[in-house]
Protein backbone atom coordinates (compact mmCIF):
# COMPACT_ATOMS: atom_id res chain seq x y z
CA UNK A 1 0.00 0.00 0.00
CA UNK A 2 1.16 3.54 -0.92
CA UNK A 3 2.01 5.87 2.08
CA UNK A 4 -1.07 7.69 1.95
CA UNK A 5 -2.81 9.44 4.46
CA UNK A 6 -6.17 7.29 5.64
CA UNK A 7 -9.55 8.41 3.65
CA UNK A 8 -13.22 9.29 4.43
CA UNK A 9 -15.56 8.19 1.94
CA UNK A 10 -19.73 9.88 2.13
CA UNK A 11 -22.07 7.98 0.16
CA UNK A 12 -25.58 9.32 -0.64
CA UNK A 13 -28.03 8.04 -2.66
CA UNK A 14 -31.30 5.51 -2.75
CA UNK A 15 -31.58 1.71 -2.83
CA UNK A 16 -28.62 1.16 -5.46
CA UNK A 17 -26.17 2.80 -2.58
CA UNK A 18 -27.47 1.29 0.80
CA UNK A 19 -27.52 -2.27 -1.11
CA UNK A 20 -31.45 -3.11 -1.09
CA UNK A 21 -30.90 -7.26 -0.70
CA UNK A 22 -27.16 -7.46 -0.76
CA UNK A 23 -25.32 -7.94 2.32
CA UNK A 24 -23.09 -4.89 3.33
CA UNK A 25 -20.26 -6.14 1.54
CA UNK A 26 -21.41 -6.52 -1.64
CA UNK A 27 -22.46 -2.43 -1.66
CA UNK A 28 -20.91 -0.70 -4.68
CA UNK A 29 -19.17 1.47 -2.32
CA UNK A 30 -17.48 -1.22 -0.60
CA UNK A 31 -16.42 -2.91 -3.61
CA UNK A 32 -14.85 0.27 -4.64
CA UNK A 33 -12.94 0.68 -1.37
CA UNK A 34 -11.97 -3.11 -1.54
CA UNK A 35 -10.75 -2.89 -5.25
CA UNK A 36 -8.48 0.09 -3.94
CA UNK A 37 -7.04 -0.88 -0.72
CA UNK A 38 -3.94 -2.08 -2.70
CA UNK A 39 -3.34 1.59 -3.20
CA UNK A 40 -5.86 3.84 -0.58
CA UNK A 41 -6.54 3.15 2.76
CA UNK A 42 -10.58 4.11 3.95
CA UNK A 43 -10.74 4.67 7.27
CA UNK A 44 -13.97 6.08 7.49
CA UNK A 45 -17.00 4.26 5.00
CA UNK A 46 -20.36 6.54 5.81
CA UNK A 47 -23.63 6.26 4.04
CA UNK A 48 -27.02 8.19 3.72
CA UNK A 49 -29.09 5.84 1.77
CA UNK A 50 -32.53 4.14 1.87
CA UNK A 51 -34.49 2.55 -0.20
CA UNK A 52 -37.64 4.39 -2.00
CA UNK A 53 -35.95 7.77 -1.43
CA UNK A 54 -36.52 10.59 -4.21
CA UNK A 55 -33.98 13.50 -3.88
CA UNK A 56 -36.37 15.65 -2.06
CA UNK A 57 -36.13 12.55 0.43
CA UNK A 58 -32.62 12.54 0.58
CA UNK A 59 -31.68 16.22 0.66
CA UNK A 60 -34.44 16.32 3.95
CA UNK A 61 -32.45 13.04 5.21
CA UNK A 62 -28.79 14.62 4.90
CA UNK A 63 -30.35 18.06 6.74
CA UNK A 64 -30.70 15.60 10.16
CA UNK A 65 -27.28 13.95 9.65
CA UNK A 66 -24.23 15.03 12.09
CA UNK A 67 -21.43 14.62 9.12
CA UNK A 68 -18.44 16.31 8.65
CA UNK A 69 -17.43 18.47 6.10
CA UNK A 70 -14.22 17.27 5.06
CA UNK A 71 -14.59 13.75 2.93
CA UNK A 72 -12.00 12.84 0.76
CA UNK A 73 -15.07 11.45 -1.68
CA UNK A 74 -18.72 12.18 -2.14
CA UNK A 75 -20.49 9.46 -4.25
CA UNK A 76 -24.18 10.62 -5.44
CA UNK A 77 -26.54 8.20 -6.82
CA UNK A 78 -30.12 9.58 -6.66
CA UNK A 79 -33.21 10.03 -8.93
CA UNK A 80 -34.59 6.71 -9.79
CA UNK A 81 -37.49 6.64 -7.19
CA UNK A 82 -38.05 10.25 -9.14
CA UNK A 83 -38.78 8.49 -12.50
CA UNK A 84 -40.39 5.75 -10.47
CA UNK A 85 -43.08 7.96 -8.93
CA UNK A 86 -43.53 10.03 -12.13
CA UNK A 87 -41.81 13.38 -10.48
CA UNK A 88 -41.49 16.07 -12.15
CA UNK A 89 -38.38 16.60 -13.85
CA UNK A 90 -37.76 20.32 -13.60
CA UNK A 91 -38.20 19.66 -10.25
CA UNK A 92 -35.55 17.28 -10.10
CA UNK A 93 -33.22 19.19 -11.54
CA UNK A 94 -33.58 21.93 -9.01
CA UNK A 95 -33.56 19.08 -6.21
CA UNK A 96 -30.05 17.79 -8.10
CA UNK A 97 -28.86 21.08 -7.92
CA UNK A 98 -29.15 21.09 -4.13
CA UNK A 99 -27.63 17.67 -3.75
CA UNK A 100 -24.85 18.68 -6.08
CA UNK A 101 -24.02 21.83 -3.65
CA UNK A 102 -24.50 19.71 -0.48
CA UNK A 103 -22.21 17.08 -1.59
CA UNK A 104 -19.66 19.88 -2.07
CA UNK A 105 -20.08 21.17 1.24
CA UNK A 106 -19.19 17.38 2.25
CA UNK A 107 -16.03 17.40 0.53
CA UNK A 108 -12.51 18.79 0.93
CA UNK A 109 -12.38 19.57 -2.27
CA UNK A 110 -15.97 21.00 -3.41
CA UNK A 111 -17.04 20.03 -6.66
CA UNK A 112 -13.85 18.36 -7.53
CA UNK A 113 -14.04 15.55 -4.61
CA UNK A 114 -17.47 14.22 -5.95
CA UNK A 115 -18.53 11.23 -8.32
CA UNK A 116 -21.81 10.97 -9.62
CA UNK A 117 -23.55 7.99 -10.96
CA UNK A 118 -25.93 7.91 -13.42
CA UNK A 119 -29.04 6.45 -12.92
CA UNK A 120 -29.05 2.43 -13.59
CA UNK A 121 -32.56 0.88 -15.87
CA UNK A 122 -34.40 -1.03 -13.53
CA UNK A 123 -36.84 -2.12 -16.42
CA UNK A 124 -34.49 -4.92 -17.29
CA UNK A 125 -35.44 -6.27 -13.99
CA UNK A 126 -38.09 -9.42 -13.77
CA UNK A 127 -40.18 -6.85 -11.60
CA UNK A 128 -40.73 -5.06 -14.49
CA UNK A 129 -41.43 -7.62 -16.96
CA UNK A 130 -45.76 -6.61 -17.38
CA UNK A 131 -44.30 -2.99 -17.79
CA UNK A 132 -43.29 -0.51 -20.51
CA UNK A 133 -39.96 -0.75 -20.92
CA UNK A 134 -39.17 1.43 -23.86
CA UNK A 135 -40.66 3.97 -21.71
CA UNK A 136 -39.06 3.45 -18.46
CA UNK A 137 -35.78 3.34 -20.45
CA UNK A 138 -36.74 7.01 -22.25
CA UNK A 139 -37.46 8.09 -19.11
CA UNK A 140 -34.66 6.71 -17.10
CA UNK A 141 -32.33 8.30 -20.05
CA UNK A 142 -34.16 12.33 -19.76
CA UNK A 143 -33.11 12.11 -16.14
CA UNK A 144 -29.59 11.28 -16.89
CA UNK A 145 -29.30 13.84 -19.09
CA UNK A 146 -30.17 16.73 -16.34
CA UNK A 147 -27.49 14.38 -14.30
CA UNK A 148 -24.96 14.82 -17.08
CA UNK A 149 -25.49 18.45 -17.73
CA UNK A 150 -25.70 19.69 -13.97
CA UNK A 151 -22.10 17.36 -13.22
CA UNK A 152 -20.63 19.16 -16.40
CA UNK A 153 -22.09 22.87 -15.25
CA UNK A 154 -19.77 22.01 -12.62
CA UNK A 155 -17.28 20.05 -13.71
CA UNK A 156 -18.29 16.81 -11.38
CA UNK A 157 -17.36 13.62 -12.88
CA UNK A 158 -19.73 11.63 -14.01
CA UNK A 159 -19.80 7.95 -14.30
CA UNK A 160 -22.45 6.45 -16.93
CA UNK A 161 -23.33 3.23 -15.32
CA UNK A 162 -26.90 3.20 -17.06
CA UNK A 163 -25.09 1.04 -20.12
CA UNK A 164 -24.01 -1.37 -17.88
CA UNK A 165 -27.25 -1.76 -15.66
CA UNK A 166 -28.95 -2.61 -19.66
CA UNK A 167 -26.25 -5.20 -20.20
CA UNK A 168 -27.47 -8.01 -18.89
CA UNK A 169 -31.17 -8.23 -19.22
CA UNK A 170 -31.20 -12.27 -19.36
CA UNK A 171 -28.43 -12.82 -16.48
CA UNK A 172 -30.10 -13.54 -13.09
CA UNK A 173 -26.71 -13.54 -11.62
CA UNK A 174 -27.16 -10.02 -11.93
CA UNK A 175 -30.56 -9.39 -10.27
CA UNK A 176 -31.04 -9.45 -6.67
CA UNK A 177 -33.55 -12.01 -4.73
CA UNK A 178 -35.87 -9.28 -4.78
CA UNK A 179 -36.23 -9.86 -8.55
CA UNK A 180 -36.15 -5.14 -8.63
CA UNK A 181 -32.63 -4.40 -7.36
CA UNK A 182 -29.47 -5.40 -8.71
CA UNK A 183 -26.92 -8.11 -7.22
CA UNK A 184 -23.65 -7.31 -6.04
CA UNK A 185 -22.39 -8.88 -8.74
CA UNK A 186 -23.58 -5.93 -10.90
CA UNK A 187 -22.51 -3.60 -8.62
CA UNK A 188 -19.08 -4.91 -8.59
CA UNK A 189 -18.94 -3.55 -12.53
CA UNK A 190 -20.37 -0.30 -11.28
CA UNK A 191 -17.75 0.09 -8.82
CA UNK A 192 -14.61 -1.42 -11.40
CA UNK A 193 -16.50 1.90 -13.90
CA UNK A 194 -15.90 4.39 -10.68
CA UNK A 195 -12.36 2.93 -9.49
CA UNK A 196 -10.27 5.12 -12.03
CA UNK A 197 -12.22 8.15 -11.04
CA UNK A 198 -11.86 7.50 -7.48
CA UNK A 199 -8.26 6.77 -7.22
CA UNK A 200 -7.41 10.00 -9.11
CA UNK A 201 -9.81 12.28 -6.27
CA UNK A 202 -8.26 10.25 -3.43
CA UNK A 203 -4.84 10.66 -4.39
CA UNK A 204 -4.90 14.39 -4.32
Amino acid sequence: MKDTKPKKILALGDSYTIGESVPPTQRWTAQLIEALRHEISVVKHDIVAQTGWTTFELEEAISKQKLENNYDLVTLLIGVNNQYRGLSKDDFRKDFQKLLQIAANFSKDEFRGIIVLSIPDWGVTPFAINRDTKQIAKEIDAFNQIIKEECASKKVVFVDITPISRAFPNNHSMIADDQLHFSGKMYQLWAEEAKQAALKILSR
